[in-house]
């Protein structure tokens, strides 16, 4: 089962046994960021539903939804580093398609239909970094950085089914070796990007 629909069946689980137990608890600061992370990707459908012809207006409520839980948690100075990351994340996420909606509605409004479907399928990309000292043997955080950087080849159109995962682990270790031979340093830091429809893809030595 994916990761987020994992996550959003444990929130479920947790809320059922809440009602339950007879008391309906405050949502933990996690919870709330999976949910937030689950109507946003609603959202999105939702949008692209009224795009195509499927819905007579906007989803103007559930957008309303998403910024005013958004706005919340950005306001909770008790966030722990890894919650303000994540928020901050989905903050930058939302916005990337805030500004993609509002480009395609201009465009509907001006008769320019076809490129508004064509704007409603395809996702944004968000710059998305990762910090690792291990490569070899730190899995997660490589395949975060491969995750991100297929991501961004589908943003921009690119072909991305040549370079497999265990393939783009060994590039990434030998680049790595090359660094710290040169640099002297531990922490390599990967940056994925999306630069004027071309993606970019650096690594460089923390210092």
């Amino acid at each position: 089962m994916p990761t987020n629909d994992s996550k959003f069946a444990r929130l479920k689980e947790r809320r059922q046994k809440s009602r339950v137990s007879g008391f309906d608890t405050e949502p933990t600061v996690d919870e709330q960021l999976t949910r937030i992370e689950e109507d946003i990707r609603r959202l999105k459908i939702e949008f692209d539903v009224y795009f195509n012809g499927g819905a007579k207006r906007p989803p103007y409520d559930t957008k309303l939804r998403v910024e005013s839980h958004l706005k919340r948690l950005a306001d909770d100075r008790s966030l722990s580093f890894a919650q303000r990351y994540q928020l901050n994340s989905l903050t930058a996420r939302y916005a990337s398609f805030r500004e993609l909606w509002r480009r395609t509605l201009q465009d509907r409004e001006e008769g320019r239909g076809n490129i508004a479907s064509r704007a409603a399928i395809r996702e944004p990309f968000v710059h998305s970094e990762f910090s690792c000292t291990d490569v070899r043997h730190d899995i997660r955080t490589v395949k975060g950085v491969y995750d991100a950087l297929m991501k961004a080849k589908r943003s921009c159109g690119e072909r991305a089914r040549d370079l497999t995962f265990s393939r783009f682990h060994r590039l990434v270790m030998e680049r790595t070796n090359a660094l710290k031979e040169q640099f002297g340093s531990d922490r390599v830091t990967f940056s994925v990007d999306v630069d004027n429809g071309h993606v970019s893809f650096k690594a460089k030595i923390d210092k």
